[in-house]
């Protein structure tokens, strides 16, 4: 094995840091660590084989960044951040301005499109619910943005006035207390937002038969017994795309 080929992807979100250690063809080790506790990676890295490249998607901000830039000094490699683009590694874009759409929603359709190669929805369930579709030909569409399970959880507890009790319900069709009818309407909004989607595309595809649901995020497991349509859960989707742009020999990367 070549130590020097090794890569270190890192999927730096809202709330928490996914990384990777990459060999070309498969994942050496993979970790994760709250925003909120960075220098835990410090000691995490610290007995890693240095990677001869490093590949980020951050959308946790400057401090974000400059906090990671520092951690990763000890290497002597220059980190790589990556933006989003109108075409890369076989996905092309709709979105009105491509280099503004997230960096990590890019990264995930790329994976996707990748694992399946026909149409299909990347779901990231995260701080926030990203639902994005991807064409047969793997186009991207467009996608919605709605707050995700903790967001929600927030804004209930926290702006309901005599409903801001503890969101530790379970889910009911016809919920019968408080809890369970602030938990159940979280997971109903969620639910439904995705299914809506997955049949806006099945009118737009034209094998629908084929379609299918690849859901990621610290929530994808929230809903999983709740949706009924043709779905499967990728732990770290970021970090594989992150692998296949990094192996594309056309990385499209760009400096923070």
């Amino acid at each position: 094995m070549n130590v020097s080929s090794f890569l270190l992807a890192i999927d730096s979100g809202n709330t928490a840091i996914k990384w990777g250690l990459h060999t070309g063809d498969q994942w050496l080790v993979r970790g994760s660590a709250l925003q909120s506790e960075r220098m835990v990676l410090k000691r995490a890295w610290a007995v890693l084989p240095a990677p001869a490249s490093v590949l980020i998607s951050n959308v946790a901000g400057l401090q974000a960044a400059d906090d990671l830039t520092a951690l990763l000094k000890p290497w002597y490699v220059q980190p790589q951040w990556i933006t989003a683009s109108a075409s890369q590694c076989g996905v092309t874009s709709r979105y009105a301005k491509p280099e503004q759409l997230g960096c990590d929603r890019w990264a995930a359709l790329i994976a996707a499109w990748y694992r399946v190669q026909r149409a299909c929805l990347v779901v990231d369930v995260g701080t926030a619910m990203t639902v994005d579709a991807l064409s047969s030909t793997g186009e991207f569409l467009g996608g919605i943005i709605v707050p995700g399970p903790d967001a929600m959880k927030q804004a209930l507890t926290g702006r309901a006035g005599t409903l801001a009790v503890s969101v530790s319900g379970c889910f009911q069709n016809f919920p019968i207390n408080t809890e369970n009818a602030l938990y159940s309407g979280m997971i109903q909004a969620l639910s439904g937002a995705l299914e809506r989607m997955y049949h806006l595309l099945s009118s737009y595809s034209e094998n629908q038969t084929l379609m299918e649901v690849i859901m990621t995020g610290g929530g994808a497991a929230l809903l999983d017994q709740h949706i009924h349509i043709p779905h499967q859960i990728v732990d770290s989707l970021v970090l594989e795309g992150l692998a296949i742009i990094a192996k594309s020999g056309n990385p499209g990367y760009n400096k923070k």
